[in-house]
């Protein structure tokens, strides 16, 4: 089944837009604070669309991300018993945000570099880190390290790759959006039922 083929081809052209950095600075703020999907799926065909505006693009979605962390941290410091604590439990992410205080206590703003640069929850962090009272200025400074690294990345290796880069995706799309599909079930499974 082509699913995965029609949805890139409507992200692709979505990505032409106008409107299209303002949306992406949107869903990249977002993310940091709540939102589940993460901006590089926006980025990457911005980039691959107009690959002269990579860096352009790489710093909206830098920028807008360490923006809402800022958000996330301030909800964690200001509201977190109130707002923050009651929706965690709501939802089951308890035991993520307990894994979570315990980096910060065994590695401190390391924490927030790694959450910035790797496919784990910022959000989480964000909060965490405001929750725990972590020093701002090195919050702010390893947020924008780790979130830089990551998207002038993705930005660089679409804007590199090119054509080349776009046919390849093109070509494994489907495969891609199945596999990670298929991991999902099955990591939900295995949390699940085996835990």
């Amino acid at each position: 089944m082509k699913l995965f083929s029609a949805l890139y081809d409507w992200t692709l052209k979505w990505a032409e837009h106008k409107l299209a950095p303002r949306v992406l600075a949107v869903i990249t703020f977002a993310e940091s604070v709540f939102f589940p999907i993460p901006p590089d799926v926006l980025l990457a065909p911005m980039v691959l669309a107009k690959p002269h505006k990579a860096w352009h693009y790489a710093l909206i979605t830098t920028i807008a991300s360490v923006i809402g962390g800022v958000v996330g941290y301030l909800l964690g410091y200001f509201m977190f018993d109130a707002w923050i604590q009651p929706i965690i439990e709501q939802v089951g992410y308890q035991a993520k945000l307990d894994r979570a205080i315990s980096w910060f206590e065994e590695w401190g703003v390391w924490v927030v570099f790694l959450a910035g640069f790797t496919p784990i929850p910022y959000k989480v962090f964000t909060i965490s880190a405001g929750f725990l009272q972590m020093m701002f200025l090195p919050f702010l400074i390893a947020s924008f390290i780790g979130r830089g690294m990551r998207f002038f990345l993705v930005a660089g290796l679409m804007h590199w790759g090119g054509e080349k880069m776009e046919k390849k995706l093109r070509q494994w799309v489907d495969v891609i959006g199945w596999a990670v599909v298929a991991i999902i079930v099955i990591t939900y499974v295995i949390y699940k039922y085996l835990n």
